[in-house]
């Protein structure tokens, strides 16, 4: 799930202007090599598209099944090891990170439901994975945009 969430989070607003760590190449490919890829030209173009897609779905402005495209030609081949059942992922070497990443979105989806979502504050541009037991996290940082949604709060009603 952490890469998931990092790749959601790969274009954050910094100062009122969006970041997009994947646009550069050298950082793209840095980050992609940070998370187990290969940095490849192809794999940057997946990842963004990948997280693009995923954002709308997260934010419930795209069905689900627009992440289908990403997992053409994607087999699980079961093997069984002294573990029990495992599954391999065969996917060409540029898509693997990418289809690793919708992977954990639908594995988070069945097993965690809902835990995914924007963050609430609507200058934000971040998502957070709720691991509260209540299920009421509503911000990707306590310190920062809840802290100012309190702040703003708080000045209202005593303005």
């Amino acid at each position: 799930m952490d890469v998931l969430l990092d790749l959601l989070n790969s274009r954050p607003m910094v100062n009122g202007e969006e970041r997009d760590e994947l646009g550069d190449p050298a950082n793209g490919k840095r980050w992609a090599r940070e998370h187990g890829g290969d940095g490849s030209t192809a794999e940057l173009e997946l990842l963004r598209e990948a997280r693009d897609a995923l954002r709308n779905v997260v934010r419930g402005e795209s069905p689900p099944d627009v992440l289908s495209p990403l997992l053409d030609g994607v087999r699980q081949i079961p093997e069984i090891t002294s573990d029990g059942l495992q599954w391999t992922v065969e996917t060409p070497l540029h898509a693997r990170l990418a289809v690793e990443v919708v992977l954990a979105w639908a594995a988070g989806e069945k097993q965690q439901p809902g835990r995914l979502r924007p963050c609430a504050n609507a200058e934000c541009q971040l998502f957070l994975l709720d691991r509260s037991r209540a299920n009421r996290a509503r911000w990707c940082s306590m310190a920062v945009c809840g802290n100012r949604a309190k702040a703003r709060r708080h000045y209202e009603r005593t303005r």
